[in-house]
């Protein structure tokens, strides 16, 4: 057994499941599988407690984080991707049609700094028109970074269930509030996959939502380490992506990132900074627009070396 053991908290994934089985090991440090379900309870644990050595973080949580000088580092593996426009749902009976139509509406997301709020706002924003000055946000639920404060058209709600929100009328549409059996509730874009694919190629962004980080104590001690774990996790991405694209047989998550690979090519989980500074710069743009982080940061700046 290693001397330096790592409290590590990610999710349980096909790319770190030789993580977790043992068969992807580093000689220089061992990992202790902290399970936390759902995954995304360990943001705010992390963001508050900093209760992990190494944990699975959402992208704009990290940057609002790392803006109150929260204590943990960004290493560039990206964990989860996703596309966001079959998130967007609207009650019919709010006379919605098109995105044009969100103007001077109420718009229901679990919390202003969430990932694929700030995704989507900008997406909306920037391909689609939307002021989003014009919106009132509405909040489910409360920020991970506790000394977070939003801007004056974000309120929050009693109610936490989006869904709920948006069949009572309290809000005209939401972002991820996910499925509904009511018939009131419709998704903005009637074919997403397509609007997916239309925005990825006009654009050259491919959304990241959770990437890993450390403490910094750790990366202060062992300059190794954010390389340590950079090879490690790649180590154990390499059977699953061949596993992937081979004849077997396929989980639904498998078929998830199959379809993104339909749109972005062979590795829908890249690793790595050269392959995403374009997504990151433009997503951190979105942070400044959006005020979920008070200016501007260098990529280069805000990831751990790992070569």
């Amino acid at each position: 057994m290693a001397d330096l053991v790592m409290r590590t908290a990610v999710g349980n994934y096909g790319h770190t499941k030789g993580l977790k089985d043992g068969s992807a090991t580093s000689n220089k440090f061992d990992m202790e599988h902290i399970e936390v379900s759902p995954i995304t309870s360990v943001f705010r644990r992390m963001v508050r407690e900093l209760e992990f050595d190494v944990s699975e973080m959402a992208l704009s949580t990290y940057l609002c984080a790392r803006a109150h000088g929260k204590k943990f580092t960004g290493i560039p593996i990206f964990l989860t991707r996703s596309f966001y426009h079959a998130g967007v749902t609207y009650n019919q009976k709010s006379g919605i049609q098109f995105p044009a139509d969100l103007a001077g509406r109420k718009i229901g997301v679990r919390g202003y700094t969430v990932t694929p709020g700030v995704w989507t706002r900008g997406m909306l924003q920037t391909f689609y028109g939307l002021d989003l000055n014009s919106v009132t946000w509405v909040l489910s639920g409360d920020e991970h970074v506790l000394e977070y404060a939003a801007p004056s058209n974000v309120v929050s709600s009693s109610n936490s269930n989006l869904n709920k929100m948006l069949l009572s009328g309290e809000i005209d549409a939401a972002i991820g509030a996910g499925a509904s059996d009511s018939p009131d509730i419709k998704p903005l874009f009637l074919d997403p996959d397509g609007a997916d694919a239309d925005w990825h190629n006009s654009t050259g962004l491919y959304p990241i939502s959770h990437m890993l980080v450390a403490r910094n104590e750790h990366l202060e001690s062992n300059p190794w380490l954010a390389g340590e774990l950079f090879s490690l996790f790649q180590a154990a991405k390499k059977p699953y992506l061949e596993h992937l694209h081979s004849s077997g047989e396929k989980t639904p998550a498998d078929q998830t990132l199959l379809k993104m690979g339909e749109i972005v090519g062979y590795d829908p989980i890249p690793f790595g900074l050269e392959s995403s500074r374009k997504t990151i710069e433009k997503f951190i743009q979105f942070n400044v627009d959006q005020k979920v982080i008070p200016e501007a940061v260098n990529v280069d700046d805000i990831f751990a070396t790992v070569s």
